[in-house]
């Protein structure tokens, strides 16, 4: 009876390991799909022709800094 308990408390432990590395796994992902979705989103726009896009910056010369995203 003992040696089941620790073989169930085992077990759960193992399971919820498995489970935060999976959790893990997937979060660390979500800045580069929201990245590329930004990016297709962005290529879709010059696609379809609507323009210059208000979120990128405008080149700048050669002597000058180049100006800081906000």
């Amino acid at each position: 009876m003992d040696g089941a308990a620790i073989l169930f408390i085992l077990a759960i432990a193992g399971v919820v390991a498995i489970f935060l590395f999976s959790v893990k796994g997937v979060l660390d992902q979500v800045p580069g799909v929201l990245d590329s979705a930004g990016r297709a989103r962005d290529a879709w726009e010059r696609f379809k022709g609507e323009g210059d896009n208000p979120r990128e910056l405008p080149p700048c010369a050669d002597d000058e800094e180049p100006p800081i995203a906000g």
